[in-house]
């Protein structure tokens, strides 16, 4: 008997092929879910940090490892995200909670494979501060690599920081020179004879801070985070004598807590993978020129779509009319060759 030859008092209803439960576009709004810190990935799980206090009064941070939800989708969750959590929040190996939305970001800092890849690629998010490791010998310094790095820190809103390494075998006065006029913040260390110099330096500009820390395989990357987090055993690794290129050492970027003196909390490090390029085709070139505002009310009278390398850039006669200062003219160059370097080999 078909539907149709039902009875008059008999419920017509017409089955569904798919069930009679109703399906709904409406996505549950998770209030009750629980905000944590992303501090690891690896392979579609993420580990995240649930502050103290949150689950209650009396109960301390605890880590847990989840998974995306359905209706995250595609986005991706990196490390430095603060994360909605909801399902088995009791930590443990068995335990598996599940992401259910990401917070606002304040900061996110990316790049592109190479400089022709449309595709952005976060590599963390919600830093304060990029950390731009680089070797002064053993491998020989890359100064195009880290104008790239200090773009991107622009483009970010991140505050750079140069961290020098391995200063015992060769003065750095030479290599800072490059960056006096870009007044950058720079941290020189060497490791000799047991002795680490500078580390201590080095943590007072991290103190406080969500700090990310990016530089090509080799530079001693790793063994500034071993000197600052004792117990995070980051894998170090040697310089190939034959390609002055350092090995990856470590696979995955992961956050791991600094500590005062007494103890008590004082900002993350984010160790992130060796980098063998960093890509820009993302960035806007006006937003690198707005980190420089004694040159950037200069470009008011640069031709629309001025790359400021160019004969008809106004900036030549802003800064030649003193308007950027006695420093304007080094400013200048320095700023030419940061915005070179988006259209620049690295590997010089």
């Amino acid at each position: 008997m078909s539907w149709r030859d039902l009875d008059e008092g008999d419920i017509r209803v017409r089955p569904s092929r798919k069930g009679s439960r109703p399906r709904t576009k409406e996505r549950p709004a998770h209030a009750d879910a629980v905000v944590a810190m992303v501090i690891g990935v690896d392979r579609g799980r993420y580990t995240c940090l649930i502050p103290k206090g949150v689950l209650g009064k009396k109960e301390p941070e605890r880590v847990v490892t989840a998974m995306k939800a359905r209706e995250i989708g595609r986005t991706r969750v990196v490390v430095g995200d603060d994360v909605a959590l909801v399902g088995d929040l009791a930590g443990g190996p068995d335990a598996l909670a599940r992401i259910v939305r990401i917070e606002e970001r304040r900061s996110v800092l990316r790049r592109t494979a190479d400089d022709t890849d449309p595709y952005e690629r976060i590599i963390v998010a919600n830093a304060d501060q990029l950390v731009i490791v680089t070797a002064l010998a053993d491998p020989e310094p890359r100064p195009r690599m880290v104008d790239r790095c200090l773009v991107a820190a622009y483009d970010a809103d991140l505050e750079p920081l140069l961290a020098l390494t391995k200063a015992d075998l060769v003065d750095p006065t030479e290599f800072l020179a490059n960056y006096t006029p870009l007044e950058v913040e720079h941290v020189v260390t060497s490791w000799k004879d047991g002795d680490f110099s500078g580390l201590e330096a080095l943590r007072a500009r991290l103190s406080g801070k969500v700090s990310v820390l990016v530089g090509h395989s080799g530079v001693g990357k790793s063994t500034l985070v071993n000197g600052l987090v004792p117990g995070a055993l980051r894998a170090t690794g040697i310089v190939n004598d034959t390609t002055g290129r350092g090995r990856h050492t470590s696979t995955n970027a992961v956050a791991l807590r600094l500590r005062s003196a007494d103890g008590s909390d004082d900002g993350w490090v984010i160790d992130t993978p060796g980098i063998r390029s960093f890509g820009l085709a993302h960035i806007d070139v006006d937003h690198i020129i707005d980190h420089f505002p004694d040159l950037a009310a200069g470009t008011d009278d640069c031709p629309r779509g001025c790359t400021h390398d160019e004969e008809e850039c106004a900036l030549d006669a802003w800064v030649a009319g003193g308007h950027a200062g006695p420093a304007g003219a080094s400013r200048l160059e320095s700023l030419r060759r940061l915005l070179s370097s988006r259209t620049t080999t690295e590997e010089h």
